[in-house]
């Protein structure tokens, strides 16, 4: 009778013991996951599946495991003993083991999303609101020339378009302004499926600062103190966070809304064009997306958002189909207005050839005339059009790449960083296959004609490059922050995923002992 009582105590020791171990395991390799980007998950289910059979070979009985996210507890059940443990997870994942009483006979119950989001979380830093909705009270203010008000209406979208003259398809349209994109990034990034409430859980970090509109408020009659205040007080404020510290920022990113010049001002002259906020010594561990990327290598660029945000997969489909079977009487447009005072500009040259060839449609951008004001105007002219020039203009980069892309129209480039050197998530490598290259300094000193250039293209080619310009749509449009797109990848999809493999490399080379500075924020003089 002694030696029963001893061998059943003996029994339930060993058993509390084992399910003791297997619960600080749990929480170990969980840790784990959370400091190396969450990408874990299934060493953590290999392992307590085998625990669990083991358990269940030793003593025969119906055990039941399950990582309960929503509620935040691992749970495990037995005959005689139940232990519930609380721990961080995210709440879109999930996981269930259910082990019967025969041997061998586990099944496993996955949820659908289980590790869908390993490795993809991200956390959102709550920033004070100065640093963003604060902005956009007064945005009367935003920019100089003109009343921001109308455009950061339906969540960055602007107004909706009325399609009176039949040039768009149904649904999705809005008169969206091209420096926008911070609060439309931002307002995609909150309907974003793997956001957790939980850094410790993420793979980067996203701070919803709008550094766009904060600068072009001051852009014009304001000294340096006034245009890098909010500079300093973000930088502040990120370096005094925890989520810092994990890697002195460089898994943080945010978005420009400018060009990155606009935010990286070379000297303290009042004079001097900008802010300096990428060029604080803290700056240089943050990734910056902007719609034109800078010679650093921590700035990246993503399309300028376009009028089209479509709401369901099936927008984009009708779209595109229609493109296809657009009749484009011209062999090619400019939208675009002469730059004077530019000494290095083609445009003069541009619309002289483009107005003297009866093959092309000239659409002038002067102010007077507001022709590029209108969205219906631009995009019924680039739908019109087989080729459409892209030269530089007050930087190297157009809004008007993007829309003529949404058109079906070939883009011209006069420059590699009007493109090539600067979108490189989005765009083929072999910038061949869907647009066409003239060197500027072949057109300045009058060697080409565009007119004949374009003409010596095959139709084979240019019936291969239109294809491949409307299969980019979708890369280059930015869905409705309201809903998301059911199977394909938007603007800010890519976006996202460059930051995350961006920063998974980094801590590759962390993990191999490497210094993660070198390269990651250099000047690069070769990048374009």
């Amino acid at each position: 009778m002694e030696a029963l009582f001893f061998g059943k105590f003996h029994s339930q020791l060993w058993f509390v013991l084992l399910i003791s171990f297997l619960l600080s395991l749990i929480l170990l390799l969980f840790y784990h996951s959370a400091i190396t980007g969450g990408d874990q998950n299934n060493v953590v289910t290999f392992l307590v599946n085998n625990f669990v059979n083991v358990i269940q070979d030793r003593e025969n009985k119906s055990i039941d495991f399950a990582v309960n996210s929503s509620h935040r507890t691992i749970t495990l059940s037995t005959n005689h003993h139940n232990f519930t443990c609380e721990l961080t997870t995210n709440k879109n994942s999930g996981r269930q083991v259910k082990v019967s009483q025969e041997k061998n006979e586990a099944i496993e119950h996955i949820s659908p999303s289980l590790d869908s989001c390993s490795g993809r979380y991200i956390y959102m830093h709550d920033v004070p609101r100065k640093f963003n909705e604060d902005l956009l009270k007064d945005c009367h203010s935003l920019i100089k020339w003109f009343d921001m008000c109308q455009y950061i209406s339906n969540l960055g979208l602007g107004p909706k378009i009325e399609n009176s003259e039949r040039v768009l398809s149904s649904k999705g349209w809005f008169a969206t302004n091209q420096f926008t994109l911070g609060i439309i990034f931002h307002n995609r990034m909150k309907q974003y499926k793997c956001l957790t409430n939980d850094s410790l859980l993420a793979s980067a970090i996203y701070v919803p600062f709008y550094p766009g509109f904060d600068v072009s408020r001051y852009l014009w009659g304001f000294n340096i103190s006034v245009r890098d205040a909010a500079s300093f007080a973000l930088v502040k404020w990120l370096t005094q966070k925890p989520e810092w510290k994990r890697m002195w920022g460089r898994d943080h990113f945010l978005v420009g809304g400018r060009p990155a010049w606009d935010l990286r001002r070379q000297t303290d002259d009042d004079s001097d064009w900008g802010s300096k906020l990428m060029l604080l010594p803290e700056s240089n561990n943050i990734t910056l997306l902007s719609v034109e990327a800078s010679l650093w290598n921590n700035d990246f660029a993503i399309p300028y958002p376009t009028y089209f945000h479509p709401s369901k997969d099936i927008q984009v489909r009708e779209w595109q189909r229609k493109m296809r079977r657009m009749k484009r009487r011209y062999l090619f447009t400019f939208t675009g207005a002469p730059r004077p005072n530019s000494t290095g500009s083609i445009r003069g040259e541009l619309i002289d050839q483009c107005q003297s060839s009866s093959t092309c449609n000239f659409v002038s951008c002067l102010h007077e005339t507001k022709k590029c004001e209108d969205p219906l105007k631009v995009l019924k002219a680039f739908q019109s059009s087989v080729f459409c020039l892209q030269p530089t203009g007050d930087s190297l980069t157009r809004r008007s790449t993007f829309d003529s892309i949404l058109a079906g129209c070939i883009p011209v480039f006069f420059h590699p960083g009007s493109a090539y050197a600067q979108y490189i998530w989005y765009m083929p490598r072999n910038h061949t296959k869907y647009s066409v290259f003239i060197p500027q300094n072949d057109l300045k000193d009058r060697k080409v004609l565009i007119n004949e250039t374009l003409l010596r293209v095959p139709k084979k080619e240019v019936l291969a490059m239109r294809e491949e310009v409307i299969k980019l749509i979708p890369r280059i449009v930015y869905a409705d922050p309201s809903y998301r797109l059911e199977s394909l990848e938007d603007a800010f999809d890519i976006a996202v995923k460059g930051v995350l493999d961006r920063v998974e490399a980094v801590r590759r080379g962390i993990k191999k002992g490497k210094d993660p500075s070198i390269g990651f924020a250099e000047y690069n003089v070769t990048k374009f």
